[in-house]
């Protein structure tokens, strides 16, 4: 086999066309867009939360889990996905490796089976009336907190 770099050229054309469209749409809207310039469109845009207050400001902890969570599957779907690629050449060995192979991603999906009845066991998908006062709770804690800090900033000050 030898390395031909004309081979690499339809690769080489998708990252010219795809720069080519994200370069012609930022073109395209500075000479069509609307240059209304509000104190709204000027703020600072965050996850749909007005920025305002502390920076520094506590999450609940149900956000860190979820996307803990999020990695987790997502990362069932990157070993799923190449083993259903390479499945069939595999099971052509025979069928004892076949069933081999098959029988070790049900294990594995069975692992990931019993570890998502186990989080929707705890609650961690329970967004419900109860989580929201957990949450409303540990807000107005940390609200009063910062109540509490603000007088102490301004003595230090």
């Amino acid at each position: 086999m030898t390395f031909r770099l004309y081979d690499y050229l339809p690769i080489v054309l998708m990252f010219i066309v795809a720069g080519g469209f994200a370069v012609g749409n930022v073109v395209l809207s500075t000479f069509v867009g609307q240059r209304k310039r509000t104190r709204t469109k000027l703020m600072p845009y965050e996850c749909g939360k007005d920025p305002v207050g502390s920076a520094r400001e506590r999450f609940s902890v149900k956000f860190y889990l979820i996307a803990m969570i999020f990695i987790l599957f997502d990362i069932e779907v990157i070993f799923l996905v190449p083993w259903a690629a390479v499945f069939k050449t595999l099971a052509a060995q025979g069928p004892a490796m076949r069933w081999f192979v098959y029988l070790e991603m049900m294990v594995f999906i069975g692992l990931l089976l019993v570890g998502y009845i186990y989080i929707v066991k705890k609650g961690a998908f329970d967004w419900g009336e109860r989580a929201r006062r957990e949450a409303e709770a540990e807000a107005q804690t940390l609200h009063e907190l910062e109540a509490r800090r603000q007088p102490e900033r301004r003595t230090a000050a």
